[in-house]
């Protein structure tokens, strides 16, 4: 944990009774006397604003600087340091921002722990030397360097407290009192996990669906920062998961289409509900009466109006798919389309596919040709012959065909040779030419 403590000359203004810095001073003391022997845990702490006196017209913006590094027992030199401490200079956030990347160990130092870098940033002002806290902010972040950094701003007006929430987690102290109160729940904040509950909602908003992956990202950057199966407890309600409060979240359970919740903030200290819409109902597709032919049968499952395809679901399988209207696309020979197919919450859509019939085609030398189907006169292509093969076997859906061939051999069109032919499910039928 990096703390990075503004010490401009502004901080001798008084702010109650004496100086801020004086306030700042001893309730960051107090606060990091409380955290000594914490196992696990590393401070640091950078200031700025300290070592050149501010001068008309003229400022010094690399006025920042490490000055306690990163230890188990830092905490009596960061005592020192700020017990010393006189504040002097102008605000160079953005560069002590950027200079606060290389504060923290490089990675694989850690011997394989698993870290977590927060920065701690306390400050009076807004940044006075013209570059972004805001980018730099998000570029630590893009590079996993750093999580979110908290901001703790100290007695601020409301235009310096929008130009410094996009730089993190922003905390505002009016007063030394409420300063007091946002140095706690933020140091809480950093160093502790939460506790949550993923109430997957049915259509009629009941928290009942399960047994569905579910992933945290990091909303910023889109990394992944849990994942697991959604589970009922042993009362029947969602499981209580234990994650950080420091990132906010984009929510994607894994249902067909996936649910999705987008700049999920979770509150430290409290049990949060993040309920996310996923009502579910049952796809059910199986073949039609008859014995198994033991082929393999997908169906394209679309959004009813979309182009995209959302899943192959096999013949003689169930899935589950969020509540709406689905076009399937039977890839059988020809292509079956059933659209606006409902489902709907809870319940079991069932679709019954009809089962095919076999066509045989016996030419007595190979030619090419093709099999239509034939509807009022209409003729529908399915598909061609191989011009080189002595026979061919398709598997039709039940219905009228007719079937043209040429031998290869015969170089008119005049014999060309047509034939007609009913498919019946689960019967062969054979084509002689």
């Amino acid at each position: 944990m990096l703390f990075v403590m503004d010490a401009s000359n502004s901080m001798n203004a008084f702010w109650g009774n004496q100086p801020k810095i004086n306030t700042a001073r001893e309730l960051l003391l107090d606060a990091i006397a409380k955290l000594e022997g914490q196992p696990d845990l590393e401070l640091a702490l950078r200031l700025y604003g300290h070592q050149t006196p501010i001068q008309p017209g003229k400022q010094d913006c690399d006025d920042t600087r490490l000055e306690v590094p990163f230890s188990a027992n830092s905490i009596p030199a960061m005592r020192s340091t700020l017990n010393g401490l006189r504040c002097l200079g102008t605000t160079p956030i953005a560069r002590s921002l950027e200079r606060a990347a290389g504060d923290f160990p490089a990675k694989g130092s850690d011997g394989g722990r698993t870290v977590r870098n927060v920065i701690i940033l306390i400050t009076d002002g807004i940044e006075a030397c013209d570059e972004d806290p805001c980018a730099v902010s998000r570029a630590l972040q893009a590079k996993g360097i750093v999580l979110k950094p908290f901001v703790i701003g100290v007695g601020l007006d409301d235009a310096q407290k929008y130009a410094l929430k996009c730089v993190g987690n922003y905390f505002d102290a009016s007063t030394p009192e409420l300063f007091e109160h946002v140095l706690k729940v933020v140091v809480t904040q950093a160093l502790n996990s939460t506790t949550a509950q993923v109430s997957l909602m049915t259509q009629d908003g009941k928290p009942i669906e399960t047994d569905v992956p579910v992933t945290f990202h990091d909303q910023r950057t889109g990394q992944i920062r849990e994942h697991m199966v959604h589970t009922m407890n042993d009362r029947g309600l969602p499981d209580t998961l234990h994650i950080d409060p420091v990132y906010t979240y984009k929510v994607v359970a894994h249902t067909l289409p996936p649910s999705v919740r987008e700049n999920v903030v979770v509150k430290p200290g409290i049990h949060n509900i993040i309920a996310v819409d996923a009502g579910l109902g049952t796809l059910r597709i199986r073949m039609g009466a008859g014995p198994s032919d033991g082929i393999e049968v997908s169906v394209v499952v679309r959004r009813s109006g979309e182009l995209n395809t959302l899943h192959a679901q096999n013949v003689g399988s169930e899935q589950r798919y969020r509540t709406g209207s689905y076009d399937l696309e039977v890839l059988t020979l020809p292509r079956l389309m059933i659209p606006d197919v409902r489902i709907e919450q809870g319940r079991i859509t069932d679709i019954a596919v009809p089962r095919t019939g076999v066509l045989n085609i016996q030419p007595a030398t190979p030619g090419p040709g093709a099999v239509f189907e034939k509807k009022d006169d209409q003729l529908s292509w399915v598909a061609d012959l191989d011009p080189t093969a002595a026979s061919a076997q398709f598997r039709l859906l039940p219905g009228n065909y007719q079937v043209i061939y040429r031998s290869r051999s015969a170089r008119s069109t005049e014999f060309s040779i047509t034939k007609d032919v009913t498919i019946e499910s689960g019967r062969s039928s054979t084509i002689n030419f």
